[in-house]
């Protein structure tokens, strides 16, 4: 461990990268996988892809899935507010965090 980070060596499409990293050994790696995997999905679906470009339209892929993940959790995050808003006044008072008689 360097100045509260991690050393990991992972390895993608080949190449060994060393990385310092404040995630854990095993977070590190599975997201390294992950890249990994993505990119040589890239390449198995068309022959022509250079390298440099399947790790761009890797990252794409990998951003579009993260935007679509992070709107479903605001859609869900805004749905759990609207449930708790709307079963807020069917708790009786205490339960509600009002104070009795105000």
């Amino acid at each position: 461990m360097i100045d509260g980070r991690t050393v990991v060596k992972v390895r993608i499409m080949g190449d060994e990268y060393t990385l310092r990293t404040e995630a854990s050994a095993e977070h590190t790696r599975a997201v390294a996988e992950h890249v990994d995997r993505t990119i040589r999905a890239v390449i198995s679906g068309s022959s022509t892809v250079e390298t440099h470009k399947a790790a761009i339209l890797a990252a794409l892929q990998i951003t579009d899935d993260l935007f679509r993940e992070r709107g479903a959790m605001e859609a869900l995050t805004d749905d759990m507010r609207q449930l708790a808003a709307d079963i807020r006044p069917l708790l009786p008072p205490a339960k509600r965090g009002e104070e009795l008689g105000g």
